[in-house]
This record gives structure tokens, C-alpha cells and sequence, in this order.
């Protein structure tokens, strides 16, 4: 058996961290190493899917509900826009393999990651 994710041991009080946000499947923390002016972490309680690819096959009203508070904190972070980025694998800057929805606002660099 693995050792637990860093966000299991935050949850579990292991590891401090202020919980910003909570409901009954995900909380949300802030990064300890922000991209932009806000930049939050919102994330399910439960450790069973590694990747967004996996929470979106196993539990799409999970994934829902990451959107949800994503959205519900860059309304009180972020004046309500923001970006939401899923890293999945590696190579593309995954290093926690417990799923987490990274919410980037707060006025990001023009031309980052555009489209």
C-alpha cells in the first residue's frame, strides 16, 4: 500500500494547512507555490483517482463538483474569471498523483497560456 498523498495528510490534520473551502467530497487550500495572484487548489477528499483522466471515467459529478467550488472561490478570489488546469502525468507537471484542480486568476500574465 502507498503512502498517503500530501493532500490526504493535510485533510487528516497531519500536515498544516488552511482549508479555505469545504463540502462534503472536495476542499480547497492555497498553493504553497503560486503561478498568479490567486492560486488555489481544490480537491477531492477521496484519494482513489490519480488523474483527472481517471476522476472523469470514475465520478463525473465529483469532477462537477470541482468545477462548482473552482468557480464559486474565483468569484471570492479572483473577481470570477480564472483558469482551471488539471495536470495529468509527469512529464506534464504532475507531482502529486492524488487529482487537483489548480483555480489561477488575479489579473495572469497576457499571452500565458492564451487561447
Amino acid at each position: 500500500m502507498s503512502e498517503p498523498s500530501i493532500f490526504t495528510r493535510i485533510l487528516n490534520g497531519e500536515i498544516p494547512s488552511e482549508i479555505i473551502a469545504e463540502t462534503a467530497n472536495v476542499f480547497a487550500i492555497r498553493d504553497i507555490a503560486p503561478q498568479a495572484p490567486v492560486h488555489l487548489l481544490v480537491i477531492p477528499k477521496t484519494p482513489a483517482y490519480r488523474d483527472v483522466v481517471e476522476l472523469a471515467a470514475g465520478d463525473p459529478a465529483l469532477l462537477a463538483e470541482i468545477v462548482d467550488v473552482a468557480h464559486r472561490l474565483a468569484e471570492e478570489h479572483a473577481g470570477g474569471d480564472f483558469r482551471l488546469v488539471f495536470n495529468t502525468g509527469a512529464a506534464a507537471g504532475q507531482t502529486v498523483f492524488h487529482v487537483h484542480a489548480h483555480v489561477l486568476g488575479g489579473g495572469l500574465a497576457e499571452g500565458s497560456l492564451g487561447g
